[in-house]
C-alpha cells in the first residue's frame, strides 16, 4: 500500500501553528509520515516529542545550508552543515535529506558547474557513509516556480547521480516539477527508478491538491511503483481548502 508523507510546511498549517500539533493531525488522519523543509528554524524538541508520542515516521527534510552546490567555493560549508543535518536526521529517525543544486551561476559554464555539483555530492557520500541517511538532489521546474535554477532536468539529475556512483546519493523526484517541465516520467526515469529515494506530488496549475486540477499523477505513480519504487510519496501541495477536509479526496485519488 502506498505510504503517504505530509509536508507540514503547507499541510495543516491552516489548522495548527504549532509544528508538533501538525504532526499529531497527520497521525490522526492515518498518514504514514511527515516531512518538512529546514530544520534550523524548527523546535526540534517539540518535533521529537510529537514523533515519539504518535509513532509516526519522519521521512526527511532539507540538508542545510541551502547554498549553491554548483560553486566549488561552497563545498566545505555544505559538507560541514551536512554533518549536522545527518545528526539531526539520526536523532529524529529520518532517512532522507534533500539537496538543491542552486541557481545557474553567471560567469561559469554549465560544464564547470555540473563538475562542481558532482564533486560536492561525491564528497557528501563520504559524510553519509554508514549513517543510514541518503541525500537526494532535487530537480525543480524553471518555467514557473524556480526560474534560474541550475537543474530542471530529471535526466541530467540521474546522470549526475550515476556519475557519482554511490548508494548514499539519489534523486528526489517531484512529479509536479517534472510534469510542469513537460517531461514524461515513463521516459525520463526509464531504467533508473532505483536511483529515486523520495517522491513528491502536487497538481498544476497552482501547486494544488492532487486530483483537483490537471495533472495525471495517479498514472505516473502507478508506473513508478510498478517499476520498483518502494519509498514514500510526499504530499507537498498548497491545500485549497482546510487540509483535513481536502485530504480524503487526495488520498482516494492517489491510492
Amino acid at each position: 500500500m502506498m505510504q503517504l508523507s505530509a509536508c507540514i510546511e503547507w499541510l495543516y498549517a491552516d489548522e495548527a501553528e504549532d509544528i508538533g500539533d501538525r504532526i499529531r493531525l497527520a497521525k490522526a488522519a492515518g498518514l504514514d509520515a511527515v516531512e518538512f523543509w529546514l530544520w534550523s528554524n524548527k523546535d526540534l524538541d517539540a518535533i521529537e516529542a510529537a514523533l515519539a508520542e504518535t509513532g509516526i515516521a519522519l521521512s526527511g527534510f532539507v540538508a542545510e545550508p541551502m547554498i549553491a552546490l554548483t560553486d566549488r567555493a561552497n563545498q566545505a560549508a555544505f559538507l560541514e552543515g551536512l554533518k549536522r543535518s545527518v545528526e539531526i536526521a539520526n536523532r529524529l529517525g529520518a532517512k532522507v535529506l534533500i539537496a538543491q543544486a542552486g541557481n545557474d551561476l553567471p560567469g561559469k559554464s554549465r560544464h564547470e558547474q555540473r563538475a562542481a555539483l558532482t564533486a560536492c555530492l561525491a564528497a557528501a557520500a563520504d559524510v553519509l557513509e554508514g549513517s543510514g541517511v541518503r541525500l537526494g538532489v532535487e530537480p525543480l521546474n524553471t518555467l514557473i516556480d524556480h526560474q534560474g535554477y541550475f537543474l530542471p532536468s530529471t535526466v541530467e539529475a540521474l546522470d549526475i547521480v550515476d556519475d557519482v556512483g554511490r548508494p548514499e546519493i539519489g534523486v528526489v523526484y517531484d512529479l509536479y516539477h517534472s510534469l510542469v517541465m513537460g517531461e514524461v516520467p515513463q521516459a525520463v526515469v526509464a531504467g533508473r527508478v532505483d536511483r529515486i529515494i523520495h517522491v513528491h506530488v502536487a497538481d498544476h496549475p497552482g501547486r494544488q491538491d492532487p486530483g483537483t486540477v490537471g495533472l495525471d499523477l495517479r498514472t505516473s505513480l502507478a508506473w513508478l511503483f510498478a517499476n520498483g519504487y518502494a519509498g514514500r510519496v510526499g504530499l507537498e501541495y498548497r491545500p485549497a481548502t482546510p487540509t483535513s477536509r481536502g485530504l480524503k479526496s487526495v488520498r482516494r485519488h492517489l491510492e
